[in-house]
């Protein structure tokens, strides 16, 4: 009976011990990386078995050895234009290169070199296109793109800016980035559809509180020279362009030559039917009359072709794709018609050359393919390239007057 007790209270005591030792204790938290190599191991070993090859596809491209084609922009007749800039990862071309062109034009007509905002015109075509999409339940195309006559049609409505005013992007960023803005944008439009919530007001607003996250909100008004102006004022009073005096010309066998028309393309999403449709004859000889004249043109086109070479920064026409002699009017309409030319890029064309009894073009681009050669931000256009896989361009109703008495 005695050790029974003894043991009881031996057991007792140890156990006060313990409690007492547990009450001292300090431990600490650290972080550390999670692991669990056995799993990590078998998810490695699952993933090996299903992963496919890696396999880098190759592109057909024409073999350049051999070809003559200008080397340097220093060889064209240029006239006047602001430097090439990079529209990054986003699919502003049409602004760009319209932009570029508008500036092109200022100098022409004053000889004042001005620099606008691109993205100041972005920010309003994105709204507009939401409005659009809302009127017509869903229906309207909604993308990054549009076409140079959006740029005049945003401008009479809204105004513009100079770069310095209104560069649409936020502290600290280097590039134009827009593939999380337009996810988000597009998400949202989505859900307003399979909502049915076709407020437009608040769908607006919306959008514009998505752009400004993005984009930073557009000025009411801006500072020129000490004055305040606002945006309708700086387009009247400063850019001084009459923009009633652009025409937008393209040439496709789908409809009548010399009749005005719609541009079908998805990017024309407010289905604008101002464009002049003549034969590839008018249209070759009106870019080359242009450019001799001293004026640019804000050209678009195909841009995906086996003879355009970012790295030498040139764009042919193989023979292996169709003989020059071959190219006229079926051959522009035939790949029109079946997709493989098709309204990708809108770029602009700032000089020429003659070389082998034909023109070479030089083109100011905006795009991220301008930028591997040693000439960045601009290509080298072949005639024939130009006859075969550009679709439409903007010009000055002045080099045209007579070519228009037949659209009356």
């Amino acid at each position: 009976m005695k050790k029974e007790v003894i043991a009881i209270g031996m057991a007792v005591v140890l156990c006060v011990w313990s409690v007492q030792a547990q009450s001292d204790r300090k431990d600490k938290a650290i972080y550390v990386e999670p692991k669990n190599e056995f799993f990590d191991q078998i998810k490695k070993d699952a993933d090996a078995f299903s992963k496919k090859e890696d396999v880098k596809k190759k592109e057909l491209r024409i073999d350049l050895s051999g070809i003559d084609y200008p080397k340097a922009p220093k060889d064209f007749i240029q006239v006047w234009h602001n430097a090439p800039i990079s529209q990054g990862s986003s699919g502003m071309c049409w602004c760009f290169s319209a932009t570029s062109y508008f500036e092109s034009e200022i100098y022409r007509q004053t000889k004042r070199k001005i620099k606008l905002s691109e993205l100041y015109t972005v920010y309003w075509e994105y709204v507009e296109k939401a409005k659009r999409y809302v009127q017509e339940r869903g229906n309207s195309e909604f993308g990054e793109g549009s076409e140079s006559n959006a740029v005049p049609r945003i401008w009479k409505q809204y105004g513009i800016v100079p770069a310095e005013a209104y560069t649409g992007m936020i502290p600290g960023q280097k590039v134009y980035y827009h593939d999380k803005m337009f996810e988000e944008l597009r998400s949202y439009l989505v859900s307003v559809k399979s909502s049915n919530a076709w407020d437009e007001h608040v769908v607006v607003s919306t959008v514009k509180s998505i752009l400004d996250h993005y984009l930073g909100a557009p000025p009411a008004t801006i500072t020129v020279n000490g004055v305040s102006t606002t945006p309708q004022e700086y387009l009247k009073n400063v850019v001084h362009l009459n923009l009633d005096e652009y025409v937008e010309i393209m040439s496709t066998m789908s409809r009548p030559w010399y009749t005005r028309a719609e541009y079908e393309v998805p990017d024309n999403w407010w289905h604008n039917k101002d464009y002049c449709n003549v034969p590839l004859s008018d249209f070759i000889s009106i870019i080359k009359k242009a450019i001799r004249a001293g004026h640019t043109i804000c050209i678009g086109g195909d841009t995906s072709e086996p003879g355009m070479d970012g790295h030498a920064g040139i764009a042919i026409v193989p023979t292996f794709d169709i003989p020059t002699s071959a190219i006229d009017d079926n051959a522009r309409e035939f790949r029109f018609n079946n997709r493989t030319s098709g309204d990708d890029h809108g770029i602009h064309l700032v000089g020429y050359q003659e070389k082998g009894g034909k023109d070479w073009y030089l083109i100011k681009d905006s795009g991220s393919g301008a930028r591997n050669n040693d000439h960045p931000g601009y290509y080298f256009y072949s005639e024939d390239y130009v006859k075969l896989k550009m679709l439409g361009f903007t010009v000055h109703r002045s080099l045209i007057e007579d070519l228009l008495k037949k659209f009356e």
